[in-house]
């Protein structure tokens, strides 16, 4: 593992009303972290926060290299982590080049992503559907592409916010079926966002909860 995270006294505020006072966790070990809590508690605003893509009031998210120096917060740091939020969107083409955009994008050589997309497809059990257009998946399915599409560029840190929200319980085994399939093959970080007690504690290698806008180990 090359890569960890340390969210230090993070607060968030939204119109004048507090959602996180003070949060802080350190994601140094690989594994999968479960972040549960009641619905508006603020466990999407943390993993949002944690991913980069919003900036807290106060406190700071950390990211460290293997020799522990702290790193800028810039575009190749960003290329290391990724997030998949709850409702996927998807591109009206292929599943297959749906997977190949962010590859392409990352200036991989054409043979080494349609092999790298293949992989990754049949990995989430989607290798059948490579041709089919992604707009007309079940949601289930969607969600899987969007994994999919996230684990295809190798993140270190991976966030999910609820990823089996609105699937069915089919879908829900086969999503997290891949994700103890990733923790077994990957020395990754992966952090989930769930209000699920059961799901949460069928996955989780460290198990926080949300509580009154700080983070408390389960």
């Amino acid at each position: 593992m090359s890569l960890t995270a340390a969210a230090a006294g993070l607060w968030k505020s939204y119109q004048g009303t507090p959602v996180l006072k003070g949060c802080s966790f350190a994601f140094d070990k690989s594994g999968i972290y479960i972040l549960t809590g009641q619905n508006g508690s603020g466990k999407s605003t943390f993993l949002r926060i944690c991913a980069l893509l919003e900036k807290p009031d106060q406190g700071e998210v950390r990211y460290l290299s293997d020799g522990g120096k702290a790193l800028r917060n810039d575009i190749q740091l960003k290329r290391r982590i990724t997030l998949v939020l709850p409702k996927v969107g998807v591109f009206n083409t292929t599943t297959f080049k749906n997977i190949l955009y962010g590859l392409k994008i990352r200036g991989m050589k054409k043979e080494d992503r349609e092999k790298r997309a293949n992989e990754i497809l049949e990995f989430v059990g989607l290798l059948h559907k490579k041709d089919q257009n992604a707009f007309t998946l079940s949601s289930g399915e969607t969600q899987r592409l969007g994994i999919a599409r996230a684990l295809a560029i190798g993140p270190e840190i991976l966030f999910l916010d609820e990823p089996t929200a609105s699937v069915d319980r089919g879908a829900t085994e086969a999503i997290e079926e891949i994700i103890l399939n990733l923790k077994k093959k990957s020395s990754s970080i992966i952090v989930i966002a769930t209000h699920d007690r059961g799901q949460a504690e069928k996955l989780a290698d460290c198990l926080m909860v949300m509580e009154d806008g700080r983070i408390i180990t389960g």
